[in-house]
């Protein structure tokens, strides 16, 4: 079963933030809020966490998850970008947009793209998942929480506690978030590709859809 931590949206609790973030230490998947919808998260470095978390969200090894961070400093650890992608990602972020760039050595094979090389990566802007991310000291691995077979997004975490209560381990509630995906921009060709149009209007990042 989970455990639910009620958070306030702007300012959340540090004790609570704690405890959920030594959840995901140890292991578990929560559900966490964000600037676009929930999403399914667990520790970057935990193999058996990552496979829990695709089976929940039903999708396989050639999925893009994707690495929440804190801002721009972590992104060079886990990609490669050259100064024009990371002008248009700091316009970009942090926003709820997600970047699939080159992985860097740093990142485990299993956690990349198996033909491509690639990661996704994004900076949410949400105070709780930020304090998060704060409190844990690293990036989550990441995906959004749309059931299998569905194409909408969770925002709700009553929701997705009678839904995935028995499979996850917290959710973090922080109320309703947007009922969007992020959208998915593509930077590892030669030019910027819109794969997902979802809340972030690339035209406020110099791009077209």
């Amino acid at each position: 079963m989970s455990q639910t931590f009620e958070v306030h949206p702007t300012h959340p609790q540090p004790r609570l933030l704690k405890l959920a973030a030594q959840i995901l230490h140890d292991g578990g998947v929560a559900a966490v809020p964000t600037d676009s919808s929930y999403a399914l998260a667990c520790h970057l470095d935990d193999k058996s966490a990552a496979e829990a978390l695709r089976r929940i969200r039903g999708v396989d090894a050639r999925h893009h998850l994707t690495l929440l961070c804190r801002d721009l400093s972590e992104l060079a650890t886990y990609a490669r970008v050259d100064n024009q992608q990371y002008r248009l990602l700091k316009r970009a972020t942090p926003g709820p947009y997600t970047f699939i760039l080159e992985a860097t050595r740093e990142v485990p094979r299993r956690l990349s793209h198996p033909s491509r090389r690639t990661i996704g990566l994004r900076v949410p802007d949400h105070p709780v998942t930020q304090a998060l991310l704060q409190t844990l000291g690293q990036p989550l691995l990441a995906t959004t929480l749309i059931p299998p077979g569905e194409t909408e997004p969770l925002n709700d975490a009553q929701d997705i506690e009678e839904r995935y209560g028995r499979q996850l381990q917290a959710i973090v509630d922080a109320g309703a978030c947007p009922a969007l995906p992020t959208t998915v921009i593509d930077l590892s060709g030669d030019e910027p590709q819109v794969v997902r149009l979802g809340r972030g209007d690339p035209a406020e990042i110099g791009l077209s859809a």
